[in-house]
């Protein structure tokens, strides 16, 4: 009787000790990702406002070259989605973003998807750009003498071209984070996925 209750001690010992050490990786996943959202989110914002600050709004000021005729500085404000897709769209894309949002804390803690630096990584990136161009969707830079288009707009302030006539459109920061993060995803979907069991199974017999 005393040995049945000892293996059962035992077992619950193992059990407890799997739970903590699952949980503490979790917790350190979690704060990882909290920084890289909100450090993330927080320096697109920064940019954001110290560029329009310099550089006022789009067309009172020139370009600012800092490759000439290839990379530069320029304030934009963009009524679509990512680098201007999807223009007159920003209420839809701000309700997208909160769902997205949500989505990536459910697949990250509830189905533990933390568990995977990588995946934190990348999701912690992708989130720093949704807080980032979300803040701009919801109107909160929008000043009342702007115009009304502009309410659920963007700003962007990068310039990047080939030619005058190859010219990607203007983006930000957030912009940057999202296309990296996204990025980290594809890769890790390709080449870092773990084969699926009835192969893993077939190779080591």
């Amino acid at each position: 009787m005393t040995l049945g209750t000892d293996r059962v001690s035992g077992e619950s010992k193992r059990l407890m000790s799997e739970s903590i050490q699952t949980a503490m990786p979790l917790r350190g996943r979690a704060v990882l990702y909290a920084l890289l959202a909100i450090i993330g989110g927080g320096i697109d914002l920064w940019t954001k406002q110290a560029v329009f600050a310099w550089r006022s709004l789009p067309g009172q000021k020139d370009i600012w070259w800092v490759v000439d005729g290839y990379f530069g500085i320029e304030t934009a404000v963009n009524i679509g989605a990512v680098f201007g897709l999807g223009a007159g769209q920003g209420t839809v894309f701000a309700g997208l973003s909160v769902i997205a949002a949500i989505g990536i804390m459910v697949w990250l803690f509830w189905f533990r998807a933390a568990e995977s630096l990588w995946l934190t990584t990348a999701l912690g990136l992708v989130s720093g750009g949704i807080i980032g161009n979300l803040y701009d969707r919801l109107g909160m830079w929008w000043q009342p003498h702007y115009p009304p288009e502009w309410r659920s707009g963007v700003r962007d302030w990068i310039l990047w071209q080939a030619s005058d006539t190859m010219k990607w459109p203007n983006f930000n920061i957030a912009d940057s984070l999202l296309v990296v993060g996204a990025c980290m995803l594809m890769y890790q979907s390709i080449f870092l996925a773990e084969p699926p069991a009835d192969e893993s199974d077939t190779s080591s017999q």
